[in-house]
């Protein structure tokens, strides 16, 4: 794209010397971090935050904003310094403080740590996912919103700032085709071709064309290159934002030519520049090439005031927002009143009389409860949006005559993510971000390998999101081991702040989904495929029960059968034959360990008296994370290597998940606790 090398002032010029330099002192200060890309990238964060971005720094949380992502977190000084210059909240004192203990300016930018921050990026490629989820629920708003002043609320857009490592995480691909499908041209975002990686030059780990890629899934792609100072061409830059902003009917990549470290004098366009201080020397001769005090940390006054004019025009875009927002909740006042109540979070009352009933007695798999559940609480709650990777039918996700998310269709509630698990879960964290409708999304259990980054992400962020994994065990047959999860359980439990639920039956899977949208945080459904009978408990001590991770289904006194899911009938079949025994087994389900020790000791001692010693788990799967709950005395019956390809009863005999081993193991346990 043409440009004429710059369209900035002299206050621009300076306060974007003072950027490269704040950049280069808060990693200095802190020993460590990556000077070159936010001492490159300032040009263009200077002319987001300061003439393209929509937002108020005094309201980081206003309704009508622009997102802004930088996917390539670790650059993160670069948005800590437009943060501090154009008034968020942060000050000199916390770019001092970079990557300290406590400071508001962590390694890479966290969701509510720093105001401004829009979601925690760090692993590459999360961040452009994520944006295209932001997007979609952004276009989905924007389709509330019809009817209203064009001028008045415009789209929001959401802006990217990514890397080469960005690009060449698997998940850009997804995410990339998604943007492509949906026809976002809400999204921009702005690749920093800057040819450079830790290891060296981008061509030792790739040789090709990322802007032909993109324009194949259907981008508009326009290129920037360098001015004849060998810096970014801020004029052309600023016309393709202007034109990416504008555009319609695809998302937008720029493709943008940079210098790492520029202007550093031996830094510039070196590996080292990536992920190291520059050290004081070469600190000192690039303050001298931008002409900007020697002394680190040094703003003028004059710098403060012309970038912190970002105040006054957040004031005046908001208010204009608001104003039209209102004109138009006047103006239509019955689509107004249905957004409002589409966006509005379920309440408890909401959610328990959407609840269907189930009989006792009968078999339901609790994946067929689970979709059930679905067109009950679809009825109900608006803002409930969901899809799966594919497999809508096996993980009965869809919502029936909910029509299809799609461009001509962005009121559809069933999202077509295709078999891309990665980005669909990123994608789930950015819908969750702009909070106006409560995400779910399907897939297999065994392939939630593929989404740990992003669960892990909406973990750290405690995002409403909710996950479907079906096929939860060796019982889905003869698809063999490489479909059926063993450690899965373990693992996803061992993830801090994410809750794993795996109920019993129908019962309990429609409690679980009432306790998962009152949670803060992701929750993961885990269904079984196969039949399981209605137990009888009464649905009012099952939605406690469950709520509070762990209760007892039938009662007894000598051994604790602790189980999940699928295998809490067959504790249920073993107690009956330890009755013949004369041996009284109390069996408690166990849907949720994490909200079970999350209760008080007074609880957890009441479903699993102290003084009951023997005690097995039972769960066809991994035994991993089971022995806090267990005991010296304490034995389970698992499985602790892959399944096999038979059908589903073959399968569960042959991995010993029958009522003769959970007996024998009870035996044991009472012997072991000296009964």
């Amino acid at each position: 794209m043409p440009g004429t090398g710059s369209i900035l002032g002299p206050s621009d010029r300076e306060a974007i010397a003072v950027a490269r330099a704040l950049a280069m002192d808060a990693v200095e200060a802190a020993g460590s971090g990556h000077p070159g890309t936010a001492m490159a990238l300032a040009p263009v964060a200077h002319l987001l935050y300061q003439r393209h971005l929509r937002h108020d720094p005094a309201h980081p949380d206003w309704e009508g904003r622009d997102r802004f992502i930088l996917s390539c977190g670790h650059a993160s000084i670069l948005q800590y310094t437009q943060l501090y210059l154009t008034g968020y909240g942060l000050e000199l004192e916390d770019l001092r403080r970079f990557r300290q203990l406590d400071s508001r300016t962590p390694g890479h930018p966290e969701l509510g740590h720093t105001a401004g921050v829009e979601t925690t990026t760090g692993p590459l490629g999360q961040g452009v996912a994520t944006a295209v989820g932001m997007a979609m629920a952004l276009k989905r708003d924007a389709h509330r919103l019809a009817g209203a002043d064009a001028s008045g609320l415009p789209d929001r857009t959401v802006w990217v700032l990514a890397s080469d490592g960005d690009l060449q995480e698997g998940i850009s691909y997804e995410a990339g085709a998604l943007a492509g499908r949906h026809r976002l041209d809400n999204l921009v975002v702005i690749w920093d071709d800057n040819s450079i990686q830790i290891e060296g030059g981008t061509d030792l780990a790739t040789h090709e064309d990322t802007g032909a890629r993109f324009a194949a899934q259907g981008w508009s792609v326009r290129h920037v290159g360098l001015g004849p100072d060998g810096d970014i061409d801020t004029a052309a830059l600023d016309a393709a934002l202007t034109e990416a902003r504008a555009e319609r009917g695809a998302p937008a990549l720029i493709v943008l030519k940079s210098q790492i470290a520029w202007p550093a004098p031996h830094a510039v366009n070196t590996p080292a520049a990536h992920g190291a201080p520059l050290g004081a020397a070469e600190v000192a001769a690039t303050k001298e090439r931008l002409g900007v005090a020697p002394e680190p940390f040094t703003v003028p006054e004059a710098v403060l005031a012309h970038t912190r004019g970002a105040l006054a025009r957040g004031t005046e875009l908001r208010h204009a927002w608001d104003e039209a927002l209102t004109g138009w909740a006047t103006a239509h006042p019955e689509r107004a009143a249905a957004r409002a109540h589409a966006i509005t979070a379920p309440t408890p009352a909401d959610i328990a009389d959407a609840l269907p009933g189930f009989t006792p007695g009968d078999t339901i798999a609790p994946r067929d409860a689970s979709g059930t559940v679905i067109q009950e609480l679809s009825a109900a709650l608006p803002r409930l949006w969901g899809g799966s990777a594919d497999l809508g039918d096996s993980n009965r996700t869809t919502i029936k005559d909910g029509g299809s998310f799609l461009p001509e269709a962005p009121a559809g509630r069933n999202t077509h993510w295709g078999v891309r698990e990665h980005a669909m879960a990123a994608a789930l964290n950015g819908i969750a971000l702009i909070g106006y409708d409560t995400p779910f999304a399907g897939t297999f259990l065994v392939f939630s390998d593929y989404q740990r980054p992003s669960l892990r992400l909406a973990a750290l962020m405690r995002l409403p999101v909710i996950h479907i994994w079906s096929h939860d065990s060796v019982a889905l047959g003869a698809d063999g081991p490489t479909h059926q999860p063993i450690e899965h359980l373990a693992a996803l439990r061992a993830m801090p702040g994410l809750t794993v639920v795996r109920p019993a039956d129908a019962t309990e899977t429609a409690a679980a989904w009432a306790a998962a949208l009152g949670h803060r945080g992701p929750v993961g459904l885990v269904l079984a495929r196969q039949g399981l009978p209605v137990l009888p408990t009464a649905p009012a001590t099952v939605r406690e029960g469950v709520a509070r991770g762990a209760y007892p289904v039938a009662d007894g006194t000598d051994v604790l059968l602790l189980a999940s899911g699928s295998e809490v009938a067959l504790a249920l079949a073993a107690r009956e034959n330890l009755a013949g025994q004369g041996v009284s087994a109390r069996v408690v389900s166990v849907p949720s360990k994490e909200w079970f020790l999350a209760q008080d000791r007074a609880y957890r001692d009441s479903v699993l008296p102290p003084a009951v010693r023997a005690r097995v788990v039972v769960e066809a799967a991994s035994p991993f994370g089971w022995h806090d709950l267990l005991g010296e005395a304490g034995t389970t019956v698992t499985i602790d290597d892959f399944g096999l390809s038979a059908s589903a009863g073959d399968a569960l005999e042959a991995k010993g998940m029958t009522v003769e081993a959970v007996t024998t193991a009870a035996l044991d346990s009472l012997k072991a606790a000296g009964r």
